[in-house]
């Protein structure tokens, strides 16, 4: 008795026979280019599927990877743009500052808050110019090219060298960046292993003047609204093209800067959570998709890079006494940070691991 296998490669023997001997159409010929563009793009699409270690993020990848050419050529040459621009907006509210604030400060206050705005105020002010440029002109850190004996823990797939530790490949840069946590275009510069400290004392400096001066100037704003919602009364008010002025630049300087404060103080606070966990922005996501695996084997995760909540700070100023808390964080200090970026020293090792 033949078996299911026999009928079956009968039936598609006899099929493949009739369809041979009917007649088919002939199709005209194609041009060689055409066929050969036509060859490649079946070549690229059997690529997305046609492999045992592909799955949908590859297709995604691929899909999208125009995209994100686009994305990284354009956020290189506008870094110079959004530069341009911090320096436009912070300007122009120290001006404003310095034309009208400063001035009603110092005819309506008493002696003492007087000293505390010119005080509190230039200090915010050097301490935002000094980290900016900083954290804008400091190289975050490469690893060498050539070869030699540091510990490496991959290769990069586009530079095509050792990677050490912590270390990532910047699309935008286009190239490995040691303790990578992000490009940032207002910078127009990585964020990395030696400008991490100059870019968060620049969010941290940056939101502190932003609420100094939303909470300093908010009895003028007041005042400047009032008078700018009289304009439109009949007759209107006589004020002066300069009251105008003083009223609209007031109303500006609140506005930005009150907006500014709740940007930046969100991302600021975000950064400050990753450095009390010992993560940057790159690892937070890595970290994540290791915690989930590793509880789903009934493990915990254990982040190699955390020191403690309180050395975790240190070790990103670079406090190793107590007057450093002065000299290198309330003061501007161009000293540069702990290791080299290359190694890493594990912290010892706990009995009972906290989940991070």
């Amino acid at each position: 008795m033949r078996s299911w296998r026999w009928y079956f490669s009968r039936v598609m023997h006899l099929s493949l026979r009739w369809f041979r001997l009917c007649p088919r159409r002939r199709r005209p010929k194609r041009p060689g280019r055409v066929r050969d563009l036509w060859n490649y793009g079946k070549v690229v699409l059997n690529s997305l599927y046609f492999n045992t270690l592909s799955n949908w993020d590859t297709v995604l990848d691929s899909m999208f990877e125009p995209v994100y050419w686009l994305v990284d050529n354009l956020t290189r040459w506008f870094g110079v743009v959004f530069v341009c621009l911090v320096i436009a907006l912070t300007s122009s509210v120290v001006v404003i500052v310095y034309l009208c604030v400063i001035p009603l400060i110092i005819e309506t206050y008493p002696a003492h808050w007087i000293l505390w705005h010119l005080c509190y105020g230039h200090w915010n002010l050097v301490m935002v110019v000094f980290h900016y440029y900083k954290a804008s002109t400091t190289s975050p850190g490469y690893p060498p090219q050539e070869k030699s004996d540091i510990p490496t823990v991959t290769i990069c797939k586009k530079c095509i060298v050792p990677k050490p530790a912590r270390t990532h490949h910047c699309s935008i840069c286009n190239t490995c960046v040691l303790k990578m946590d992000h490009h940032c275009p207002w910078l127009n510069n990585c964020v990395g292993h030696f400008n991490h400290r100059y870019f968060f004392s620049f969010c941290l400096y940056m939101t502190m003047g932003c609420i100094y001066c939303s909470i300093s100037a908010k009895d003028m704003f007041l005042d400047a609204y009032n008078a700018i919602e009289s304009y439109y009364q009949t007759p209107p008010p006589p004020f002066t093209s300069h009251e105008r002025l003083f009223h609209k630049s007031l109303l500006y300087l609140w506005v930005l800067t009150s907006s500014v404060a709740m940007a930046l103080g969100a991302l600021t606070i975000w950064h400050a959570v990753l450095i009390t966990r010992g993560e940057t922005s790159v690892e937070r996501h890595i970290n994540r998709k290791e915690r989930r695996r590793l509880r789903e084997r009934g493990k915990v995760f254990r982040n190699p890079y955390h020191n403690g909540r309180i050395n975790n700070w240190k070790i990103l100023f670079g406090v190793e006494k107590s007057s450093h808390w002065l000299t290198r964080v309330l003061l501007p200090s161009n000293h540069p940070p702990h290791g080299d970026g290359i190694t890493w020293d594990s912290p010892p090792h706990r009995k009972e691991p906290e989940a991070i």
